[in-house]
């Protein structure tokens, strides 16, 4: 078949499917699905941890069909239409990831950090997820076969370019590899070893209020070659407002205050870090300008929504029942009668579970969890529509799921407040609206992708659709125990004294709960969102001495993993529920995307980089210049998912997850209270493991390596980082304009 002449990009009068509908080679094998679900955890994983540091993720489709050719090769011939399998099953983890971690971590910010487990997550992921596959099912027609040569699907279309190609597939799968190996070295000696700070940083006299760091992980190295020197360098713009530009200036200003604290601060800013100043102030700003940033995207995109519905809405209503035995096997969907009866067992789940396991404290009627379903579906349908559409438009990494997200919980916290559903608890059936509809949109744009993959090669819709149910059913097992590993295994417990009583408690300061245990102590949990006395975050309150004693930091919403859009949905919802926002700050990051808006420059990027720590985006900008770099000296634009850099940045990118979570167990290992958590486990491997047991950099080199003593690394410490984040970059630079052969 691969001498045949084929082009992914031939007019409809010209084009024709690579495999011919009279042609049923394998497909649909059990090893092509148990690869394809086994991509489909790696990457999901790697997707959440990736995403919940930088507030961005990145197609898999490439490298797992790269990957795939190569592995299958090794156990006998395999067809492309096996591959395609592979490939379908295994990126719906990286869509998936997408949706779950732009939402559901809201649960902590919200004040139910302590309901934030793995039995929250998965059945909430799990409904999404088939939601949106089975959504996508009657408008497969519609937007993949019927608007060929309108719609170009990039990412669908370079996948099946790359699987046309397999014959090159040894080549292909070397640079993921090459870059999975350096990267992970890399990575190890960073994080586990401690051999240099994985953030190099200085905080110049002369400049108060500012801070220059870099985050210098190989993720981020990867994303910003992948994302080019454009998107980077406006990513990095927004955090050079903020860091550079307003930071400066708050200080500046806020020092005349003297010791008066200003609101929604709680220390005065004279005696604030660079990092105090940018979670009190920035990020409220930096919340306002991706929430404008989101709407004016949506609203761009408005007319491309209506025809999207309406061609949708049209395609199911002229598909014929029981005509699937004449069809064509490239033709061939999941029957209708599948979706309607799936989709409806999957909203009255959404109902039941809302009323049978509730959130603890957010537990609601079941006629509202009922109104919540019916939201589901309205909201669902449309964005899913909307999602495919727009994939197909301007590729998946542009759909606007974070903007859809925030007009759904908007429209739903507007109604809640009209009906006075002002408490807590709404705010929790508000955002799982929000995250569900969130999370079938991610899959939808993605798997639209997959399905003109498909489309192209001449794989059979009904086997993909299969897969891709297959894909979400497995990932969710990884992506909830990833959010749960990353929360549990950054967590701290820092001394904060704050004396409060526990009777009348401050407004915006609430009992979270009755009992919590902290080594071997009981405390009483609170929880502070919006409140002028208590600084927002989790506390244990000891009824003994009448005060807070430690605050809980979790690791979701840490430095490590700030999850800005869960953030941002969290803020949303409390604003306009409780009206708790800092609005003037709210309101300047609105100013500053409508002025960029009226620069000519497409906001939603600048905006992230806005509220984003400049460390995140100086990394990614750094990976961007590289790309810069390599298409100046090869006189060649290096656009291709398929290219040399963007194989080489994939490998990087996984590198980075999976060793950066293998980091965090090995932390987690070391856990005092393990013996207590998982004594089967701390029996198996004595546990707990003396800490530092793998920090060999403090020992042999203390004075360069990386410290958990200090604020701040010293100068000596943050220019080796520097020079081994080059070296790493000049491998990149490398191995991007080294041909594939």
């Amino acid at each position: 078949m691969s001498e045949r002449p084929w082009s992914s990009t031939a007019p409809p009068g010209e084009f024709r499917t690579y495999v011919s509908a009279n042609e049923s080679p394998k497909e649909f094998t059990i090893r092509a699905v148990i690869l394809g679900a086994l991509f489909g955890l790696l990457f999901g994983a790697v997707t959440v941890y990736v995403g919940l540091r930088a507030g961005l993720t990145v197609s898999a489709s490439i490298p797992i069909s790269v990957l795939s050719i190569s592995i299958l090769r090794a156990f006998g011939r395999s067809t492309i239409l096996e591959n395609n399998i592979v490939q379908t099953t295994g990126s719906a983890g990286e869509s998936l990831a997408a949706g779950v971690m732009f939402t559901l971590p809201a649960l902590i910010f919200l004040g139910f950090g302590s309901d934030f487990t793995f039995w929250r997550i998965f059945p909430l992921a799990l409904l999404g997820g088939w939601l949106g596959v089975l959504f996508m099912v009657p408008i497969r027609r519609q937007l993949i076969v019927k608007e060929h040569g309108n719609l170009t699907f990039p990412e669908g279309t370079a996948c099946a370019d790359v699987l046309v190609a397999g014959e090159r597939g040894g080549s292909f799968a070397g640079r993921v590899f090459w870059g999975l190996g350096l990267g992970g070295v890399y990575t190890f000696f960073m994080n586990t070893l401690q051999a240099w700070t994985g953030q190099p940083e200085a905080r110049p006299g002369w400049f108060p209020g500012a801070s220059f760091r870099a985050a210098i992980t190989s993720e981020y190295l990867g994303v910003g070659y992948i994302i080019g020197p454009r998107v980077s360098g406006i990513l990095f713009a927004g955090g050079i407002i903020s860091w550079l530009v307003m930071m400066p200036a708050i200080k500046f200003y806020g020092q005349l205050g003297g010791n008066t604290p200003i609101y929604p601060s709680t220390v005065p800013i004279s005696l604030m870090s660079p990092d105090q100043i940018w979670s009190s102030y920035i990020r409220p700003m930096g919340a306002g300008a991706v929430a404008a940033a989101g709407l004016i995207t949506l609203l761009r995109t408005m007319p491309t929504i209506i025809s999207a519905l309406r061609a949708g809405l049209k395609d199911v209503r002229t598909q014929e029942a029981g005509d699937s035995a004449s069809l064509s096997r490239i033709d061939r969907d999941v029957p209708m009668k599948w979706v309607v009866v799936g989709s409806i067992l999957i909203v009255a789940m959404v109902g039941v579970l809302l009323t049978v396991f509730p959130v603890q404290g957010a537990q609601t009627q079941w006629y509202q969890n009922l109104f919540a379903a019916v939201f589901v579906v309205v909201f669902g349908f449309l964005f899913v529509t909307v999602a495919g559409r727009i994939s197909g438009l301007l590729g998946n990494s542009s759909n606007p799921i974070s903007g859809m997200s925030i007009a759904t919980l908007m429209a739903t916290c507007a109604i809640f407040f009209l009906a006075g559903w002002t408490a807590p608890k709404y705010s929790v059936l508000a955002l799982m609206i929000g995250g569900i509809v969130c999370i079938a949109a991610a899959i939808a744009g993605a798997t639209s992708q997959d399905l003109k993959t498909g489309y192209l090669v001449g794989a059979t819709p009904f086997w993909q659709q299969l897969g891709l149910l297959v894909g979400v059913t497995v990932s969710t097992i990884a992506i909830g125990a990833t959010l749960n590993l990353m929360n549990k295994g950054l967590e701290k417990y820092i001394p904060t004294e704050i004396p409060v009583n526990i009777q009348a408690l401050p407004s915006g300061v609430k009992v979270e709960r009755d009992t919590f245990e902290h080594q071997g102590k009981r405390y009483v949990l609170i929880n502070s969102l919006g409140s002028h006395e208590v600084p927002d975050g989790e506390y244990l309150y000891d009824a003994g001495t009448a005060r807070i004693e430690y605050q809980w930091a979790q690791g979701i919403g840490s430095a490590a993993a700030p999850a800005p859009q869960a953030r941002l949905m969290a803020t949303v919802i409390s604003g306009i529920l409780n009206q708790r926002l800092p609005w003037r700050l709210v309101l300047m990051g609105v100013a500053l995307v409508i002025a960029v808006e009226i620069l000519g420059v497409r906001s939603l990027a600048f905006a992230t980089g806005s509220y984003l720590s400049i460390a995140t985006t100086g990394a990614m900008f750094a990976g961007g210049l590289v790309r810069a770099l390599v298409e100046a000296t090869t006189k060649k634009k290096d656009e291709s998912e398929a290219s040399p850099g963007a194989l080489y940045s994939s490998g990087l990118i996984a590198a980075g997850g999976v060793f950066g979570l293998l980091g965090i167990i090995l932390k987690l290992f070391q856990d005092p209270e393990i013996s207590q958590r998982a004594p089967w486990l701390a029996s198996l491997l004595h546990l707990p493991w003396p800490e530092n047991l793998f920090a060999l950099g403090p020992k042999l080199w203390p004075a360069l390596a990386a410290s958990d003593k200090l604020p701040m690394p010293t100068s000596a410490q943050s220019l080796l980082g520097v020079i081994m984040f080059g070296l790493l970059g000049a491998s990149l630079f490398y191995f991007a304009r080294k041909k594939l052969d």
